[in-house]
């Protein structure tokens, strides 16, 4: 069966990824091909990354279109976004 991959905001708010299988293995894949030089792959249903599906499961929700996943390595924001990185004195 082909990859379907569906990213829906529900009516309270709430984010939801459905996916079947094949769904699932194909996102799987791409987390674990991200690395230093290949940090991010999109989702959208334009075919220019990983073909979201934009039929809604419930008539309520508002399906997301378009996506970006990102790789953040520790070093990187360390350096350019430090305001995400725990502090210190609360982790001891």
């Amino acid at each position: 069966m082909n990859p379907r991959i569906t990213m829906n905001v529900t009516e309270n708010g709430v984010y939801e990824l459905w996916l079947n299988e094949s769904g699932r293995d194909l996102l799987v894949q791409e987390l674990q091909n991200l690395n230093e030089r290949n940090e991010h792959f999109h989702l959208d249903s334009y075919n220019f990354g990983v073909q979201l599906s934009t039929q809604p499961y419930r008539e309520t929700d508002e399906v997301l279109s378009v996506a970006k996943v990102y790789l953040r390595l520790d070093k990187w924001d360390q350096e350019y976004f430090p305001h995400v990185m725990p502090d210190p004195e609360q982790s001891s």
